[in-house]
């Protein structure tokens, strides 16, 4: 059998969106007092697969002052900006962000893994990376994908009229749930580098050449586009539904967490770093 053609991938972001996206983050820090300490792209821009018309899907991670995080009652822990055109915008605090990644939800550090970069602090973004890698329980992150692509698949996939991107959102979380089975660690956030990970060139290659045209077809349509449903990437998915659940059985999502301690020692340096004091002025 001939080997495939590598997956198609690419992550369109205009330098002038890029601007105003950059205008949108200046913005928030001045109106909610607080500092962006990473931003990225999240959405089919990041995972290389955007249609013309796709959102602009921006998640950052902020801190506030310190005396924010000194109060009875807690605030909101996110920041969400109308949606305006293209530009979906939403944030998290770092307090939230680090309690999800003790939880071991896998979405903090796929943003971090994330092609498209708006915005990072130099030295805190890097040791965020680091500990997101670090914490994030496997066995919890499988859960959340297997989780994902039943929902998913349930939800979208079961007429005979099917958009574009709804496979690619089912496709992706049964590869990342591959990738962890095979042992790889931490799936990517990039499809391309998914699928060349899970999918092999020569054995899987009809299957590769499917989700290529499925891919290439994407790209040029709008986000609402639909077509017929895709036979052989409709089975792989059946397919692959049961394996990983089959798998599931036997990793056991209920495994040891690692300590708090790194993290609320990384939450205390980058609120006096970033938060500073109030009494000293604007950071």
């Amino acid at each position: 059998m001939t080997a495939s053609a590598p997956i198609l991938s690419a992550h369109p972001v205009a330098d002038e969106v890029r601007h105003v996206i950059l205008e949108h983050l200046d913005a928030i820090e001045r109106e909610h007092d607080v500092r962006v300490l990473f931003a990225c792209e999240s959405g089919s821009r990041g995972w290389g697969f955007a249609s013309p018309d796709s959102d602009y899907d921006v998640r950052f991670v902020y801190v506030h002052r310190r005396d924010w995080y000194l109060t009875v009652e807690p605030g909101r822990d996110v920041i969400e900006l109308p949606i305006s055109g293209e530009l979906d915008i939403n944030g998290w605090d770092l307090r939230k962000a680090l309690k999800l990644l003790h939880n071991s939800n896998p979405v903090l550090l796929e943003w971090l893994r994330s092609p498209i970069v708006y915005r990072q602090h130099a030295t805190l973004a890097p040791r965020l990376a680091t500990l997101a890698a670090t914490h994030l329980v496997l066995e919890r992150a499988y859960h959340h994908y297997l989780s994902m692509a039943k929902k998913n698949c349930r939800e979208h996939l079961l007429g005979e009229v099917v958009r574009y991107k709804k496979y690619l959102y089912v496709l992706r979380p049964l590869l990342a749930a591959r990738w962890i089975r095979a042992g790889r660690g931490a799936p990517p956030m990039r499809f391309a580098e998914l699928a060349e990970g899970t999918l092999d060139a020569t054995t899987d290659a009809a299957l590769r050449a499917e989700i290529n045209r499925l891919l290439e077809v994407k790209m040029r349509a709008g986000e609402a586009a639909t077509s017929p449903r895709w036979e052989g990437i409709h089975a792989f998915i059946l397919a692959e539904l049961e394996l990983a659940k089959a798998a599931a059985e036997r990793v056991v999502p209920e495994a040891e967490r690692a300590s708090r301690a790194e993290l609320d020692v990384f939450l205390r340096e980058a609120i006096e770093g970033l938060g500073g004091d109030p009494a000293a002025g604007p950071a």
